[in-house]
């Protein structure tokens, strides 16, 4: 038991140790709850500073990636306006002089028509005798021709085709050393697959990675022959070869059907029956090579661009990833510290509530104190003996003794 003295009105009462505590802590707890306030409000403080400091750095490092990237591709895009002016400039210049040269040719055919019509009498002079000569030029030719075509009927048709493959190897091996010095022409001699074609070409560029593939089939025949094949005739088994043998074109050099005009008047484009085939005649043989080569080496160039700017936008996805990535992660960990600092708050309200609690009942018992204490005071012996002759009797006989009672409040 504790003596407690009031401060007021100087009153001593008992207490025990329990309930001494509650009074201690009912003195002590309008102290807590400020310092309860300003700790909550330090921390929504912390958590508003924090929260805004990393809005600012994200959007900060988000807009000097944009701009980085946006400058990236304006430099892109001049460089492509420069190049297309440069293309535009070369095709005008080559444009005039085309015009240049038409022009040039165009004046000295009306020199040559005005000459030609001062030197017309003369000429018709001269017709009778260059008449007769022109006829006994021809009959000479026409004498070569059919000694020419008894020679070509006694050959067999496999001679034919050598003498036509001959012919292509000689024209490559002419220019290899200046115009083909990284390519290869050969016998196709792989019949794994059941059939070859006559000769393949291949070019590598520096790095050893292929520009262009070329499978040939060199097809004639005798004239004095019993049938009559036609180009067409080989298509199927070209494009076959060219499938199996990993070739990205095929071409026919081809003698059969001599009189089509069709074949006769150049490179023929049969890529409508088959894909990336062409038919032509022996003359063209360089050409088509030519032509196939420097095809492929402008599309290896734009291959290349286009795989540069597939990489740079690789590295943009990848930027982009990254940046998703990390803002996935943030609100991932934002979002865990705001559960666990809503758990907090939670438990700070169970908190406040119990404690609230706590005061209600440290209240009810310092009310109930003070009816004990009101009652304590308003006791008297004259109360006490109310109703209550013997101890009145014993009381009275006390004060008749000459000893006085005191009561202890």
């Amino acid at each position: 038991m504790e003596d407690i003295k009031c401060p007021h009105c100087q009153k001593v009462f008992k207490v025990d140790q329990a309930g001494f505590a509650d009074i201690v802590k009912q003195v002590r707890d309008h102290q807590f709850e400020e310092e309860l306030k300003n700790r909550l409000d330090q921390a929504e403080q912390a958590k508003s500073a924090a929260v805004e400091l990393a809005k600012a750095n994200l959007r900060n490092e988000l807009q000097a990636a944009l701009a980085q990237k946006e400058q990236e591709i304006a430099s892109m895009k001049a460089a492509n306006e420069r190049a297309a002016l440069e293309q535009q400039m070369i095709v005008n210049d080559a444009v005039s002089a085309i015009v240049l040269e038409r022009n040039e040719l165009a004046t000295q055919l009306r020199l040559k028509e005005s000459e030609q019509e001062l030197a017309t009498n003369a000429i018709k002079d001269q017709h009778t005798t260059q008449m007769n000569a022109m006829k006994e030029i021809i009959r000479m030719k026409e004498e070569e021709v059919k000694k020419y075509a008894d020679m070509k009927a006694k050959l067999s048709t496999k001679m034919v085709g050598e003498t036509l493959e001959k012919h292509c190897e000689v024209e490559f091996e002419r220019l290899r050393s200046t115009a083909f010095s990284k390519a290869s022409f050969g016998k196709d001699n792989d019949a794994s697959s059941g059939t070859k074609g006559d000769y393949i070409f291949r070019e590598q560029d520096e790095k050893g990675i292929e520009l262009v593939s070329i499978m040939f089939e060199m097809k004639n025949e005798s004239d004095e022959g019993n049938s009559k094949k036609k180009n067409e005739e080989f298509y199927k088994k070209l494009d076959k070869d060219r499938t199996e043998k990993n070739c990205e074109y095929a071409v026919l050099v081809s003698l059969l059907e001599p009189e089509d005009e069709i074949f006769n008047a150049g490179i023929v484009d049969v890529s409508h029956k088959f894909p990336k085939m062409f038919v032509i005649r022996p003359q063209f043989f360089i050409p088509i090579i030519s032509l196939l080569r420097n095809a492929s080496m402008g599309a290896m160039q734009y291959k290349t661009e286009l795989a540069a700017v597939k990489e740079q936008n690789i590295d943009i996805t990848n930027f982009e990833t990254s940046v998703s990535t990390f803002k996935e992660a943030f609100a991932k960990n934002f979002k865990n510290a705001s559960n666990k600092f809503d758990s907090a708050i939670v438990e700070i309200d169970k908190s406040i509530k119990a404690l609230t609690k706590v005061k209600e009942e440290l209240l009810l018992c310092e009310n109930h104190l003070r009816l004990a204490n009101n009652k304590t005071e308003d006791l008297t012996i004259k109360k006490l003996t109310r109703n209550n002759p013997t101890m009145k009797k014993m009381f009275d006989d006390l004060g008749n003794d000459g000893s006085s009672v005191e009561v202890v409040e």
